[in-house]
């Protein structure tokens, strides 16, 4: 009997130990979960310049952006200008300044030169109007064609301009300046040295717009002839006319006389 009474012990004890309640004593309960912050909205991806969009309706920038395309150098700003911290800065000239120079003076230059040529029009950094006070310095500051081709800056009371070795053109205007892209606007096209040996000429003045024709003017020697000699015709005429008229009158002065005597 109280071997059964032991073993009805431990049972009871076993079934006691395992029930819930006694589950929930000896765990301590879990920790609540923590509350965390919403998590921040992304940010908005940056917004990127078309250069290629920008100078086709910016101004007459038609010849440089079509170098532009034709050498590739397009997709050499647009990386620069989309992808690195340091920016772009353009020098873009006008049609009329390309307008000004022979047309043979690109016509004769090789695809690395026209190429190293329109990369001479650009700083691999951004440069607002601002700086380039203090930039020009530093002169001579080294442009995207390389370490050799470089351009010295004058800021002088607020006129900028931009000197090759053959030209030295003016900012006339900023086309875009917002960082990590400035476009700058100039009235000629920067030549380097070595590039052109010497000064590329220019092109031919247009004609000048044809006078008034003399006709509309003063007569023609034709016209002054053909005048004299119907004055002289008329002159002639009349004394013709006074010259018979005089006969006439003789005639009939002699024929009243006779008339008398009869």
């Amino acid at each position: 009997m109280e071997f059964k009474a032991g073993i009805f012990t431990v049972v009871m004890l076993a079934i006691v130990l395992s029930s819930p309640a006694m589950a929930q004593k000896k765990s301590p309960p879990a920790p609540p979960a923590p509350i965390l912050p919403p998590s921040p909205a992304p940010a908005p991806a940056p917004r990127h310049v078309d250069l290629a969009d920008l100078l086709s309706v910016a101004g007459p920038f038609h010849t440089f952006l079509d170098y532009l395309q034709k050498t590739n150098v397009i997709d050499t700003f647009q990386n620069q200008a989309n992808n690195t911290k340091e920016g772009i800065t353009i020098f873009v000239p006008t049609d009329s300044a390309f307008a000004a120079l022979k047309k043979t003076t690109f016509a004769n230059l090789t695809k690395d030169q026209l190429k190293s040529l329109i990369l001479y029009h650009a700083f691999p950094k951004y440069y607002s109007l601002a700086e380039f006070n203090k930039l020009s310095s530093l002169n001579p500051v080294a442009t995207f064609a390389g370490s050799g081709y470089t351009l010295n800056l004058t800021d002088n009371m607020g006129s900028i301009h931009v000197k090759s070795v053959w030209s030295n053109p003016k900012i006339s205007s900023s086309v875009y300046s917002t960082a990590p892209v400035a476009v700058y606007e100039v009235n000629k096209v920067l030549l380097p040295m070595q590039i052109f040996k010497s000064d590329p000429p220019l092109a031919p003045a247009p004609a000048p717009a044809p006078d008034a024709k003399a006709s509309d003017v003063a007569p023609s020697p034709t016209s002054g002839k053909s005048a004299s000699a119907k004055a002289k015709a008329e002159v002639k005429n009349s004394s013709h006319q006074v010259g018979v008229g005089i006969v006439n009158y003789l005639v009939l002065a002699v024929s009243g006389g006779l008339m008398l005597l009869w």
